[in-house]
């Protein structure tokens, strides 16, 4: 499955019923005041678009930020945004490449088979004269039987076994929080990196709006020491650009991963967990 499509593969696909598209825009990090990514969806998307937010789709009941929640809570709000298991799904940000990965995890991580990220996102949709739409979108309702994939998410046990035997962890967070120069934006948390981790800020694996080709991400990958062929497990802050290191280490040819949900958040709260700085 060709995990990237492009503007004119979504073009050519419009009117078919199984077509879903998906706007998983999050508001960007520390940006004030916040910045309204529905509303600016309801003023211009793609055409019968629907708004998936991670936020509100996030185990609420958890105490930590955007972690995955339970297979049936997921399948009943994919199934009333009239998103099917059985779709073919595009998924797209509105700029940049920040949240819609997410999105695109979420959705595979509960069964859907066939799940794309729209190269460029809305930007180049734009930017090819494409048509828009503006309002709420409402589809039929869909079936979607959603079972969590085993393996995709790491819990915290799992992960200070990983730790334990030196498998591959790779950080997201920029390099600032992840040596402890740089404050969290969480409070009360300690900057800083799990014993052994690679740091692979997410901002790098992207130009211009769109993923690095697997070339380019093979050979910066490469340079950090990855084995692509080892188990990785990618982390966060709050586990949303966790997944636009997965994703990249998938378009690099990578095939054992898995996300740590829980990420920073939940790591340095926990009183038994090493916190490395340098």
């Amino acid at each position: 499955m060709n995990l990237i499509v492009s503007t004119q593969w979504v073009a050519d696909r419009l009117g078919d019923r199984k077509l879903v598209l998906v706007d998983a825009t999050m508001p960007p990090v520390g940006v004030t005041p916040a910045v309204d990514t529905r509303g600016r969806y309801v003023a211009e998307h793609l055409p019968g678009a629907v708004f998936f937010s991670i936020d509100d789709l996030s185990d609420h009941s958890s105490g930590l930020p955007h972690t995955l929640p339970a297979a049936e809570s997921f399948g009943a709000s994919m199934e009333a945004l009239g998103i099917g298991k059985d779709d073919t799904i595009v998924v797209y940000e509105q700029v940049g490449v920040f949240s819609a990965p997410r999105a695109v995890w979420m959705l595979r991580s509960f069964g859907a088979k066939d799940v794309h990220l729209l190269d460029g996102g809305l930007a180049a949709w734009k930017a090819a004269g494409l048509p828009l739409e503006s309002g709420e979108v409402t589809r039929e309702r869909a079936s979607f039987a959603a079972e969590l994939k085993p393996g995709v998410m790491t819990t915290f046990a799992e992960l200070q076994g990983k730790i334990a035997r030196g498998e591959q962890i790779l950080d997201a967070r920029a390099k600032g929080r992840f040596d402890g120069t740089a404050p969290e934006p969480r409070a009360g948390l300690s900057s800083g990196h799990m014993p052994g981790a690679v740091n692979a800020p997410f901002m790098e694996l992207a130009a211009d709006g769109k993923m690095k080709s697997p070339e380019e991400l093979r050979e910066y990958f490469g340079a950090k020491g990855v084995d692509l062929s080892q188990p990785c497990t990618t982390s966060c802050g709050s586990g949303v650009t966790a997944a636009v290191v997965s994703l990249a280490l998938e378009l690099a040819g990578a095939e054992k991963l898995s996300l740590y949900d829980g990420s920073w958040a939940e790591y340095a709260s926990r009183p038994e967990a090493v916190i490395v700085t340098r």
